[in-house]
Formats: C-alpha cells, sequence, structure tokens
C-alpha cells in the first residue's frame, strides 16, 4: 500500500499518525481498494489530506473523483441563487417552471394526481412523496442495483421521468410544510427536476450555470461535469469507481446521473465559501439550508434540510464524548463533504466503492474522535 500525504500538512504529529492509522485500517479492510480523505479547521490553519491505495496505482491527494450526491449541495446553491435574483420561488408549484406535459402523472397516488401541488421546497428537502428513479421499479433492476453490481446503463430527463410515471408508485402525498415536522424519504428525481427548473429560469445549462455561480467566482479548476473539462488543463484523470477490489467501468452511469468530479481541496474550498456566505448575497439565504430537519424514512440515520443531510454522532458511536454534529451530504459511491459545527471541522473524501454509502459516516465519526482527543 501506498500513502500519499499532501506537503502542507499542519497537524499534531500524535494527531497526524492516529489519521494515518485510521486511513490505512480503511484501506486494508476487505473490499475497500483505495480512498481519499482531507480533514481541515474552520481557520484553515490545522489541515490534513492523504491518499491511500495499492502502490501501482498512484492515487494521490490531489486526484479527482466522482462526488455522486454531493452534487446536492450545488444544485441547491443554484437555486437558492436563483430564488435571491427572484428568478424562482421556492413556494411556487413545480408546474410554475416546467411544462405540463413534462411533470404531468408523476405523482399518482390514490388515485390523484397530486403533482399539482408539488413545490420547490417540496423537492429540495425530499418531502414531495416522489418514487426515486433509482429505487426499485417494475420494468426490471433498478438503478441502484444496476450501481451496486458494476452494470453500466445510461438514461436522460425523459426516461428518468417515465420510470417515475409508469413503473414507479409515490410514497406518500406532498406534505404540509406548515407544519412542525413532515415525512422525508430520499428522491433523487426531486433534484433531476431542480436541475431542469434551474436551466429552464436561468436560460442556460447545468454547466454554464455551475460555472458562472459557483465554479468561476471560486476558481475550482478541478470540479467539472462529465462530458465537459475542468478549468485547469493539467487536472489528473479521476480514480475509477471499484466494487471490491475489482475496477468497473460505468461511463454512461455517470454521464447520466448529472454529478460532478471533484477533488477533496475543491469541494473544501466550495463548502467553506457555502458556509462563510459568499455564494449568496444576503446573509439570511444561508439559513434556509437548515430550516427543517426531517428524518429521512428510508435512512433514519440521518435527518435533511434543503439540499443538506445531518448526521449525529452519539454517545453510542464515541463513548465518553459529548454528541456531535455533521451537516453536508454523502455520495452513493461512498463519498462525503461534511462541516462538524460543534469542532469548526470540515471532512471531505471518497472510497469510491459501489456499494460504499455506510463507510463516510463511520469514518468521519473516527477522524472527529482523534481530533478531538
Amino acid at each position: 500500500m501506498l500513502i500519499d500525504q499532501a506537503p502542507d500538512n499542519h497537524v499534531p504529529a500524535e494527531v497526524g499518525a492516529r489519521l494515518t492509522g485510521l486511513l490505512r485500517r480503511l484501506v486494508e479492510r476487505r473490499g475497500v481498494h483505495h480512498a481519499n480523505v482531507a480533514v481541515v479547521s474552520g481557520d484553515g490553519k490545522s489541515r490534513w489530506s492523504a491518499a491511500a491505495g495499492p502502490a501501482d496505482q498512484g492515487t494521490r491527494t490531489d486526484t479527482p473523483f466522482f462526488v455522486a450526491s454531493i452534487t446536492k449541495r450545488f444544485v441547491i446553491t443554484l437555486v437558492l441563487q436563483a430564488h435571491e435574483r427572484g428568478d424562482l420561488d421556492l413556494d411556487a408549484p413545480v408546474g410554475d417552471y416546467l411544462p405540463a406535459e413534462t411533470i404531468a402523472g408523476l405523482h399518482v397516488h390514490e388515485g390523484v394526481d397530486r403533482t399539482p401541488a408539488i413545490t420547490l421546497r417540496h423537492l429540495a428537502s425530499h418531502t414531495s412523496g416522489l418514487p426515486d428513479y433509482f429505487e426499485k421499479r417494475r420494468g426490471g433492476p433498478s438503478l441502484h442495483e444496476s450501481l451496486r453490481a458494476g452494470r453500466d446503463v445510461a438514461w436522460d430527463f425523459e426516461e428518468m421521468t417515465r420510470i417515475v410515471r409508469e413503473e414507479q408508485r409515490p410514497h406518500f402525498a406532498p406534505q404540509d410544510l406548515t407544519a412542525a415536522r413532515q415525512k422525508a424519504r430520499y428522491c433523487d428525481t426531486g433534484f433531476q427536476l431542480l436541475i431542469r427548473v434551474v436551466e429552464t429560469v436561468g436560460g442556460r445549462s447545468f454547466h454554464e450555470l455551475l460555472t458562472e455561480g459557483i465554479l468561476g467566482p471560486l476558481g475550482l479548476g478541478h470540479t467539472w461535469l462529465p462530458g465537459r473539462a475542468p478549468a485547469d488543463p493539467v487536472t489528473a484523470p479521476p480514480t475509477p469507481l471499484h466494487r471490491g477490489r475489482r475496477r468497473v467501468e460505468l461511463p454512461s452511469l455517470i454521464d447520466s446521473a448529472n454529478d460532478l468530479f471533484s477533488t477533496t481541496g475543491d469541494l473544501l474550498a466550495f463548502q467553506r465559501a457555502l458556509l462563510d456566505g459568499e455564494l449568496f448575497a444576503g446573509a439570511r439565504t444561508l439559513d434556509a439550508l437548515t430550516e427543517r430537519r426531517n428524518r429521512l424514512r428510508d435512512i433514519p440515520i440521518l435527518r435533511y434540510g434543503l439540499g443538506t443531510m445531518f448526521f449525529r454522532v452519539g454517545r453510542l458511536m464515541a463513548p465518553g464524548q459529548r454528541p456531535i454534529d455533521f451537516v453536508g451530504h454523502s455520495g452513493a459511491t461512498g463519498t462525503w463533504l461534511f462541516h462538524c459545527p460543534e469542532l469548526d471541522l470540515h471532512l471531505a473524501g471518497t472510497v469510491d466503492q459501489v456499494n460504499g454509502q455506510a463507510i463516510p459516516f463511520r469514518f468521519m465519526a473516527r477522524c472527529a474522535s482523534v481530533w478531538r482527543a
């Protein structure tokens, strides 16, 4: 195994050694081919990043990777920027922005098409009740099953809506968002609709909106959408996905998902700018991300705001230590980008595993334990 540590790491020697040990054990465990992780204090003075994997593979700390659903943090940023400009209203029905023929019949619950009741806020908070097009369907294996099996598949927006309309059923009616709590269930469908909404009201492609609203202003030269190119022409190729220790090639799935490639450095720069309010005109806009914290019915360890996950490390996971929270987002391929408010600590990383959803939460909890020991 080769461990590449960033040349500007700056933590006490004991902390660095313990974090390196965590990384080594993560990669040595059965089924994990490589990992790329970073931990940075809020003021940036304490930082540690490293990558580990087979010596002949050359995984480095600055190597890009497929970030999967961390992209939802970028999507919600574009949505809130459009809301600030007056281009859209979070509480308006999705039908105000997308053609009737595009969305009709997406949410037929108890014999009634409730799609007209779905607002953009429903989509961003997973409270619409819409089925997730990645989930189980009647016409064949789910996209989750294809991802976990390493089978490459392709789809477009029209195929996504067809799957939802014809092969799936809603989970519940669109929720009353004036209530203290709502039912919530994770739903990629909602964020694909949000991408189409911001493209419609902005009159530009998702790629152009990302570049103008986030990537360009922050100088994120190593972050890009599949099918495009990073702004920095010397950016290394991204690390491949793996199923256990076997490499899998999923170019069509990656191209179809509307999710980004990035590096831990770019992701942390984005998160720090986001939480510092640099990406919004008004100070209160940032509060919208955490205005609600509904428990996800399909992932009970998580709560959800607007494009934002909340994960609590309690005393069962960290005996003898006070509970702490992580706020951010993870991805199905074992990716994470979170901030711990209690420690003012930022964490980012990947294991590039097609079935790595649970790994980030255990690893972040262990990193935090080392940091606050």
